[in-house]
């Protein structure tokens, strides 16, 4: 490996690591990873990484699965200098910055897939992700005006896992839920109505849809009434609701061992 040694702060090379907060997008479709267990998963897939920025630490445990990827720049710092770099406490010793992979047409997502209405949360959008991955889901679906899963946060809260799903960027919800049901997808959505299906009641085509709504106000009627069934996750009478990450989760799990 040729390790370029940082000794300066103020590398402009280095400034992406710095200003490329959460959501941030680049002309190039840039983010920023961080943690050896998000970043050695990345590297392990083909997406295009730009470069790495870690300890000579993390260089020495990780270079065989470093050295099978062709990276242009490595750099290397103490994670003193790392930390004034990036300017905030840094409670890992690597960063990587790869180039988003281009999403995944509609009519090439898998016959299942977790689809999401208006959430606003990263970590919501990481949790669900990684979630989806543990559970054989490979096919993600998001608004394109919500939290991006390769930000940073979602990408953190994902354990690097979003870089494993299929993934596509919807504009239109109701377009997209129409074309859905036109290639033969089954859509449910997650909510509570008065003519809701149990989820233990639930009996799940092959090819389906699970849509998860807003963490607070849950899938407005309008768009219910263009969804195939409506499921509810049965609850003691004086629990709300469940935090929507762990609702999607026990939904998944339920959909896909029926």
């Amino acid at each position: 490996m040729n390790l370029i040694t940082i000794d300066n702060p103020n590398i402009p090379e280095l400034l992406i690591y710095q200003q490329l907060r959460d959501n941030a997008f680049t002309e190039d479709n840039s983010f920023i990873a961080d943690s050896s267990k998000v970043v050695n998963l990345i590297l392990e897939t083909n997406i295009e990484i730009k470069s790495i920025f870690a300890t000579q630490e993390y260089y020495d445990e990780f270079t065989t699965l470093i050295e099978k990827k062709n990276i242009a720049k490595l750099y290397v710092a103490t994670k003193e200098l790392m930390q004034k770099i990036v300017g905030h406490k840094v409670h890992h010793n690597v960063m990587l910055h790869g180039i988003r992979p281009s999403q995944i047409a509609l009519e090439k997502l898998d016959k299942n897939i977790v689809m999401l209405d208006n959430i606003t949360s990263s970590e919501n959008v990481g949790s669900i992700a990684r979630s989806a991955a543990a559970l054989g889901i490979n096919s993600y679906l998001l608004p394109k005006q919500g939290p991006h899963p390769f930000g940073r946060r979602a990408l953190r809260v994902s354990m690097g896992h979003t870089s494993r799903l299929k993934t596509h960027l919807y504009d239109d919800i109701k377009v997209t839920l129409e074309a859905l049901k036109e290639q033969g997808y089954t859509i449910y959505a997650a909510e509570i109505t008065k003519d809701s299906t149990a989820l233990s009641d639930i009996k799940v085509s092959d090819k389906w849809v699970l849509l998860m709504g807003h963490e607070g106000h849950g899938i407005s009627q309008e768009i219910l009434d263009l969804c195939s069934e409506v499921v509810h996750i049965e609850m003691e009478e004086n629990i709300k609701s469940f935090n929507v990450a762990v609702a999607a989760s026990i939904m998944m799990y339920k959909f896909k061992h029926s």
